[in-house]
């Protein structure tokens, strides 16, 4: 295991800069979701720490050894990618003891870390196969086998479940978590997938345009969004953002008036909110057919899906359009009409005109 440090870190690619000044402490045996869209940073932050790109400035340390100017092979860092990239031509085992087989490591060694690594990941019946006589499911573990055998302080796993299918996403993610909890071994995992982050993190990393949104357990993004962008990435489905205006603020809570011109009482963190115009935001989870709730929305459905287990419902309040409610179980509901949704203030949120929450 490894305990793992950015410092200041930076990328520019000529004059364009990518990450900025990131500062990160991870601890010995964490497993690391770095998440966010397109273009955030997130592989490269990965690739800075293999060693695959250079840093421009700052610093990274593994184990309390600065690793920037070190060779990606003495990093003791295995990575594994979106692409499987074995070799079609070698057996599952061969494919994963090659790396051994390249630094000169015994036969005997060699034989030995496959075999453990196989019953880790359950490949024991595989071994003698080839690549094209395996499923997708099956090449992405004989990647990770590969990887096991290195035996490193760290695992960088670089967007792997992106190929499968959803039973696979799901049935990967188990044995991710499996393996994670076997080896103890600190392990740094990149996806734009919030459902990966969330079931697989033991502490979130957000990014976006290669800055850290926020930085924490998977639950406490999920209730303590820092800002919008945080709120709105982290839930699925994503949270709705209601305009609302600030009427008046007392110690600890703001009176802020709703599109239909409710007023509802909300506690504050901030003592002194800047500006009229504020976003309530409400998760679709969080909105209810309960009368007794502390205030109504009147929710124009104009569209639902019926899972069994909940129900969407898709249209509009106060013409504000893409609003999404998840109710649970069939309730009996017209498809298209008005819906008086019930929401309590606690399960709110409220974001200030930067987009910074201000809700406690």
């Amino acid at each position: 295991m490894a305990a793992i440090q950015y410092s200041n870190v930076t990328k520019r690619f000529g004059n364009t800069q990518i990450i900025h000044g990131v500062d990160l402490d991870i601890e010995e045996g964490e497993f690391v979701v770095f998440v966010g869209p397109s273009g955030c940073g997130k592989s490269t932050l990965l690739r800075l720490l293999a060693g695959l790109e250079s840093i421009s400035d700052g610093e990274i340390s593994i184990a309390d050894r600065t690793v920037n100017n070190i060779d990606p092979a003495q990093r003791g860092v295995a990575m594994v990618f979106q692409s499987y990239a074995l070799y079609p031509h070698m057996t599952v085992s061969e494919n994963m003891g090659f790396g051994l087989k390249m630094n000169g490591a015994p036969v005997e060694e060699i034989e030995k870390r496959v075999a453990i690594a196989a019953q880790t990941l359950q490949l024991q019946r595989l071994l003698n196969r080839k690549p094209k006589d395996l499923s997708g499911g099956q090449r992405q573990r004989v990647a990770i086998g590969r990887a096991i055998v290195r035996d490193p302080k760290v695992f960088l796993f670089d967007e792997p479940l992106s190929n499968l299918d959803a039973e696979l996403r799901v049935e990967m993610r188990l044995q991710l978590s499996k393996l994670h909890e076997e080896l103890a071994t600190t392990m740094i995992y990149v996806t734009h997938d919030q459902v990966e982050a969330m079931t697989l993190a033991d502490k979130i990393v957000v990014l976006r345009s290669g800055r850290v949104e926020q930085i924490g357990k998977p639950m406490d993004l999920y209730y303590y969004p820092a800002n919008i962008f945080v709120a709105g990435f982290i839930g699925s489905p994503k949270m709705n953002f209601i305009p609302v205006e600030l009427v008046s603020q007392t110690q600890g809570e703001a009176a802020i008036r709703l599109p239909d011109d409710q007023i509802v009482d909300i506690p504050v963190t901030d003592p002194h909110i800047k500006g009229k115009s504020l976003t309530l935001g409400i998760r679709p989870e969080h909105m209810h057919l309960d009368k007794t709730a502390d205030f109504k929305l009147h929710f124009q459905s104009n569209m639902y899906e019926r899972l069994g287990h909940c129900t969407y419902l898709f249209g509009d309040y106060c013409r504000i359009n893409g609003v999404k409610v998840q109710l649970k179980g069939d309730p009996e509901l017209n498809r298209k009409g008005v819906v008086p949704l019930g929401i309590e203030i606690s399960e709110c949120h409220l974001f200030n005109e930067s987009g910074a929450s201000v809700r406690i």
